[in-house]
């Protein structure tokens, strides 16, 4: 920075000064200032920075006193820059008088300097400072482990020291957990300046793995990977003292061979500093710093150094540990609250995408589901909670699992999104959410959907034409006080519906009906690749679907879900009602046993109508209105009995002394899988059996 000098007061601006007069010493003080070596190069100089004490011995003309003139100036005259004498090769000291000549403090106290501090000593200090902040600034700017380690070892070497061993604790504890166990250190990381014998060596093409053996020039250290520090040893006192230490300290002379190994040597003397790594709580690690025989050794002033890199260092090393401890815990939770896998509903094949929008903001609120239903249907959600943060997960949990229940009550798609907005309501007043909830009917082949100001679905017919669905908006959840709208679609079999969340189709380089109208032709043009007759494959869709996505257009988390069409041929459907009496599980039993001789499965018939007429018999018992009994042939063969009765059917062991309750028991030995679920009109009761 350079320094301005201020006008005295009755002096004349400086556009009105005359010419200053032809004058050494005039042409001297005018000279532009010399600027030091810049940055953190300047360290490794300090044997020209001594060089420059030699030189600033005051030459012939700067040696005699002052005249008169010299100590009243001439007021027309230009006065020296104040800086002129920091910068100026070492002729000049900082007050602006010659080195050696009466000015400065000599001048005002008339005491001789002390030694070590003339220009040079103060050179090296300014040297240093801009050292410590180019070093600190480069470890700062790490945010994980390595990155910070690795920012330690390539601002130190080669400026402050020719090699640097980093040792951390292993484990490293986390936040406010107490370790146990004795202390060990591991080497996590080395780095060296290689000689030219050795040749020149790129330091970006250092590993991040510590080296076995260190070696610069003449053999410095050879050290061992791991270190038991005992209690109450060398060591564990130099570590407690946290203060850096010279290798010919007393207390680091039994403390670097336990840490190095016995029988190991590092550069006696002021060629070794042992510096402890300590975080907010605790030690964490050491540094050694290291240098070369024929370079200067290291100065009482170093130590001040390297102190303050050790300390940047380790609260920027106890910072990437808690960091990447949350990480982690954001990524189980985000992983937990998603599927785990899709369920494989009769009549839909499913697929699903999840992409966070970026290692930095890996937790966000998009979330999607599957969720079976009675009738052979299936719930398909997709939403988003606003913001990214482990709130938002956490809050996007709450509204999945509040999804769950709702859809186990078999309640219509807009009843689903109205408790859902009563939930987000309970949770907090700026609690807000998109969803878009869709139930599939692969017997009708129908679609019934209802959205809270989510972006529409996009349907691919079979032929190739993608179509955006016109779904009523709706508010997002959390608003409170709206209706929300359900409407009826077609769903032919072949087609695919696919469902995403707004950061597939939004971004800071487009908005969302481009995003929405690009996703449309995206689908058919992978449609067209298949031909008419045979819809792409699913998960090539989703992939492809994800490659339309720029290097910009990972702003937000991505969740996609897509669900291909196959639907249940009606032949492959048979369904009647029945009234309650006592004739009808007869009747089921006839009813039953026709289908299977429709659909050539005689071999399940005594199975088919045993259970049958036990699932029936239980409906007829406490029904008040006509029983329904449907039989599905997929790839497996599917009965269904369903009543008004909202009460479940549960599995008991009868006793010897009963006249009932064995009906459950009989199911549950002969069917492949059973299951009842309340709706809410009543329940239904079904099972299921294999078939070749």
């Amino acid at each position: 920075m350079t320094e301005h000098s201020i006008p005295d007061e009755g002096r004349q601006p400086r556009a009105a000064r005359p010419a200053a007069p032809a004058d050494p010493r005039g042409a001297q003080a005018r000279a532009p200032k010399a600027r030091d070596t810049p940055g953190a190069a300047a360290l490794p100089a300090q044997s020209q920075a001594r060089t420059g004490d030699s030189t600033a011995s005051p030459s012939d003309e700067h040696s005699q006193s002052p005249g008169p003139s010299a100590q009243q100036p001439d007021p027309h005259r230009p006065r020296p820059d104040q800086g002129a004498g920091q910068g100026g090769g070492g002729h000049d000291d900082p007050d602006g008088a010659p080195a050696g000549a009466p000015g400065g403090e000599e001048r005002r106290t008339g005491q001789p300097r002390p030694p070590g501090s003339g220009p040079a000593a103060m050179r090296r200090d300014g040297d240093r400072l801009r050292f410590v902040g180019a070093a600190t600034r480069r470890i700062a700017r790490g945010i994980d482990l390595d990155e910070i380690v690795m920012g330690l070892c390539r601002a130190t070497v080669p400026t402050f020291s020719d090699a640097i061993l980093v040792y951390l604790r292993d484990p490293l504890p986390v936040g406010e957990e107490r370790p146990s166990g004795a202390l060990i250190l591991r080497l996590r990381r080395t780095d060296r300046l290689r000689s030219i014998e050795e040749g020149a060596e790129d330091p970006d093409t250092e590993s991040g793995s510590p080296l076995p053996t260190l070696q610069v020039q003449t053999d410095l250290v050879t050290t061992a990977e791991l270190c038991e520090v005992r209690p109450g040893g060398a060591l564990a006192e130099v570590l407690r003292g946290v203060r850096p230490v010279f290798a010919d300290a007393p207390a680091a002379r039994a403390a670097l061979p336990e840490l190095l190994g016995e029988g190991r040597t590092v550069p006696s003397g002021q060629r070794t500093i042992l510096a402890p790594l300590r975080g907010r709580r605790r030690v964490i690690g050491a540094a050694v710093f290291l240098r070369r025989p024929d370079r200067p050794a290291f100065e009482g002033d170093d130590l001040l150094v390297a102190a303050q890199l050790a300390t940047h260092s380790a609260l920027g090393i106890d910072k990437a540990v808690l960091y990447g401890r949350e990480a982690y815990i954001a990524d189980e939770l985000q992983r937990t609250m998603l599927p785990e896998t899709l369920p494989r509903p009769t009549g839909v094949r499913l697929a699903s995408r999840y992409l966070p929008a970026a290692e930095t903001a890996r937790v966000g609120g998009d979330w999607y589901d599957a969720i079976p239903l009675p009738g052979s249907r299936v719930a398909l959600v997709v939403g988003d909670v606003m913001g990214h943060s482990m709130t938002s997960a956490a809050i996007m949990g709450q509204l999945r699992t509040t999804a769950q229940t709702l859809a186990g009550l078999d309640l219509p798609p807009q009843e689903v999104l109205h408790h859902l907005d009563e939930q987000a309501q309970r949770l907090g007043s700026d609690r807000m959410a998109t969803c878009l909830y869709a139930v599939y009917d692969p017997v009708a082949h129908r679609i019934t959907i209802a959205n809270a100001g989510h972006p529409p679905p996009v349907l691919l017919h079979l032929g190739g034409r993608a179509e955006v669905l016109r779904v009523p908006p709706g508010a997002p959840i959390g608003v409170g006080g709206v209706d929300f709208e359900a409407v009826e679609l077609d769903a032919p079999a072949g087609a695919t519906l696919l469902l995403y969340t707004d950061g597939l189709v939004e971004s800071r380089l487009r908005d969302v009906w481009t995003g929405i109208e690009q996703l449309r032709e995206r689908l058919a043009a992978t449609a067209q690749l298949t031909g008419p007759d045979h819809p792409p494959p699913l998960e090539a869709l989703c992939d492809d679907v994800l490659d339309m996505l720029g290097p910009g257009d990972r702003d937000d988390d991505i969740a996609l879900l897509a669900a291909r069409f196959d639907g249940i041929a009606p032949s492959d459907v048979a369904y009647w009602f029945l009234e309650p009496e006592d004739a009808t599980p007869s009747r089921a039993r006839r009813l039953a046993r026709s289908a299977l001789e429709r659909w050539g499965l005689q071999e399940l018939t005594d199975s088919v109508e045993l259970l049958v007429s036990e699932v029936v018999t239980n409906a007829v018992r406490y029904a008040t209105r006509p029983v329904t009994l449907r039989l599905l042939r997929t790839d497996v063969l599917r009965c269904e009995v369903g009543d008004d009765v909202p009460q479940l059917p549960r599995l008991r062991q009868a006793r010897a002394t009963d006249e009932g309750g064995r009906g459950l028991y009989l199911v549950n030995r002969l069917a492949r899988r059973w299951g009842a679920t309340r709706l809410s009109t009543g329940k239904v009761v079904w099972f299921e059996l294999n078939h070749s």
